[in-house]
């Protein structure tokens, strides 16, 4: 086994600060109310999912789980705040409308 020494400050200094290529990777900080409406938008997501699992036909399950990804992929790179409580707003009503249609069934 193989020890090696690596001179003082040099790997470790800059994967304990952090380098600016992992700045880059991680992208960009989210302020506090980006975090907390992307954090509302996984949680719709994972709902809209987990509720797709009373869908009894497997063709419809699979549409409807593909139509939620595409709507959430598409709307990905919105940034401003209004846009995105109007869109998570508009996303969970028609949901809930979804729902009770499904729920009929």
């Amino acid at each position: 086994m193989r020890h090696f020494l690596a001179p003082a400050g040099s790997v470790f200094r800059t994967y304990a600060t952090g380098s600016s290529s992992s700045r880059t990777r991680l992208g960009p900080t989210l302020s506090l109310e980006h975090f907390v409406q992307r954090s509302r938008a996984l949680a719709l997501y994972r709902h809209i999912l987990r509720a797709t699992r009373r869908i009894a036909d497997p063709s419809t399950r699979a549409d409807t789980r593909r139509f939620a990804r595409q709507e959430f992929e598409r709307n990905r790179g919105v940034t401003d705040l209004d846009h995105i409580r109007y869109l998570l707003s508009t996303g969970k009503t028609e949901w809930e409308n979804m729902e009770r249609y499904i729920d009929g069934l």
